[in-house]
C-alpha cells in the first residue's frame, strides 16, 4: 500500500519461469530468471522442489518467480512461461479440475494479487531457455 501524498515509482519486473520433472512424477525443480524491461538480469534462481509432475512443478516455477519479485521490490509482473496450461488458468481460460492443482492455483492468483499489475503469457520453450536453464541446473546439483 502506498502512503497518501507520497509517490513512490512502479518497479517492473520481467519474471522468466520454468518448472521441469525428470520422470512425471519425479525429481523435479523450479527456476527463474528475472530482469529489468531494459533486459538486465537482477537475478537467477533454481532450486529442487523434491518429486512431482511437470505441471506441478511449472506452478512451482511461478510461484518462486513472483516470491523473488517481490523480495525485489516490482509493483508490476510479467510472467513468461513455457507452459501454455499455467498461463491460461491463471488467466482464467482454462478451469483448474485436477484437484492437486487447486491450491497451487489459488496460491498463484494470490501471490498475483500482491501486485499493482500482472501480466502472465506463455511462448515456445525456445524463448524460455534461461529459466529452462535453472531448472536443470537445480536438477543437476546433488
Amino acid at each position: 500500500m502506498r502512503a497518501m501524498g507520497r509517490t513512490q515509482p512502479d518497479v517492473r519486473v520481467i519474471v522468466h519461469v520454468d518448472g521441469g520433472s525428470r520422470g512425471n512424477p519425479g525429481p523435479a525443480a523450479a527456476g527463474a530468471v528475472l530482469s529489468s524491461p531494459d533486459g538486465e538480469v537482477l537475478e537467477r534462481v533454481g532450486e529442487r522442489i523434491g518429486i512431482a509432475t511437470n505441471n506441478v512443478a511449472e506452478y512451482q516455477g511461478l510461484l518462486l518467480g513472483l516470491r523473488r519479485a517481490l523480495a525485489l521490490g516490482a509493483t508490476e509482473v510479467e510472467v513468461v512461461n513455457d507452459s501454455e496450461l499455467v498461463a491460461k488458468q491463471v488467466n482464467g481460460f482454462y478451469k483448474v479440475k485436477h484437484q492437486d492443482m487447486k491450491p497451487l492455483h489459488a496460491e498463484a492468483l494470490t501471490a498475483l494479487g500482491a501486485f499493482e499489475r500482472w501480466q502472465v503469457r506463455s511462448v515456445p520453450r525456445a524463448q524460455n531457455a534461461a529459466a529452462d536453464a535453472m531448472v536443470n541446473a537445480a536438477l543437476d546439483r546433488s
